[in-house]
């Protein structure tokens, strides 16, 4: 996750993000994104892929993998963990932001986000891009959190987002990503509410699921 935070907080947040968030990972996470990606095929770019928690998890049915970050600090996290546990396979790491990717039309056949529509500034252009760069049938698979169903969370995600926005170098806990999602030119197939472990209950609520280019 990255965002347009000044560097000092974002080189800050980049150093501490992985110590930050071990324990959700091992209360449950690191499974929720194994589970998501086992669906992964072919040509396979992950959006805002952070320091690299995603990587360990894709299938051999994964042909390319490309990882893209727009912060500079956090890719350099992601590039060391690519060298430490890629165990061979050939990576691609890209600094570039969401909203205007640099890639061909229909060059992917999976897309993936997890956590991270969030934090993208701004989240319709960034699911117009990935709908554009997924070819005919491909599958963007989604992991985030998102506004609470629940109205007195809801108002206090609303609440708390400002200041949340800040120490979350740039976080938005309140946005409503499903129907972001809904509103873009991918055809939502699936969807499930989850619940983020071991996180404040302004970021639990979850949604996990897939979405298909038309």
């Amino acid at each position: 996750m990255a965002s347009p935070i000044a560097p000092l907080w974002d080189r800050v947040w980049a150093s501490i993000y992985d110590r930050m968030t071990a324990g959700s990972e091992r209360a449950g996470m690191s499974d929720k994104r194994r589970e998501l990606v086992a669906d992964a095929r072919g040509a396979t770019l992950e959006l805002g892929a952070g320091t690299g928690w995603n990587l360990r998890h894709y299938p051999a049915a994964v042909s390319r993998l490309v990882l893209v970050e727009p912060s500079p600090f956090m890719a350099a996290k992601l590039r060391e963990r690519v060298a430490r546990e890629a165990g061979g396979r050939a990576v691609e790491v890209v600094e570039a932001g969401g909203e205007a990717l640099p890639f061909g039309d229909d060059e992917f056949d999976t897309a993936v986000v997890t956590l991270v529509l969030c934090t993208v500034p701004d989240a319709s252009a960034a699911l117009r891009e990935l709908a554009r760069v997924l070819r005919p049938g491909g599958t963007l698979l989604f992991l985030e959190h998102v506004r609470s169903a629940d109205p007195g969370l809801a108002r206090w995600q609303d609440r708390l987002e400002p200041p949340w926005r800040w120490a979350g170098n740039g976080c938005h806990c309140n946005r409503d990503t499903l129907a972001t999602l809904e509103a873009s030119p991918l055809v939502v197939e699936r969807v499930r509410e989850d619940t983020l472990p071991k996180a404040p209950p302004i970021v639990r609520p979850l949604i996990v699921g897939a979405a298909r280019a038309a």
